[in-house]
């Protein structure tokens, strides 16, 4: 990973646009991590990744509350704050 002060991103905006094609770039500012920025490919890989991830958590929790009986009814009802 590459870094570079944000001075320097501010006065050298298309290196760190370029740079940022090929890896990601850390700004510091202060000497203190403040952004990190990076490709527009690498940020639709993490995004899609996560939204797979997401969803594989969300398909394990479903197969376990249906394995303790739970229906749409009965999560209808619990969101509504009923009676199951």
């Amino acid at each position: 990973m590459r870094y570079m002060s944000a001075t320097d991103a501010k006065q050298k905006f298309a290196a760190l646009l370029d740079a940022a094609q090929r890896e990601p770039v850390t700004i510091r500012k202060q000497k203190r991590d403040v952004a990190v920025l990076i490709s527009a490919d690498d940020y639709e890989r993490l995004c899609s990744h996560n939204a797979q991830m997401f969803q594989r958590f969300c398909d394990q929790i479903a197969k376990r509350a249906a394995k303790r009986g739970m229906t749409g009814k009965k999560l209808t009802a619990l969101l509504a704050n009923e009676d199951a």
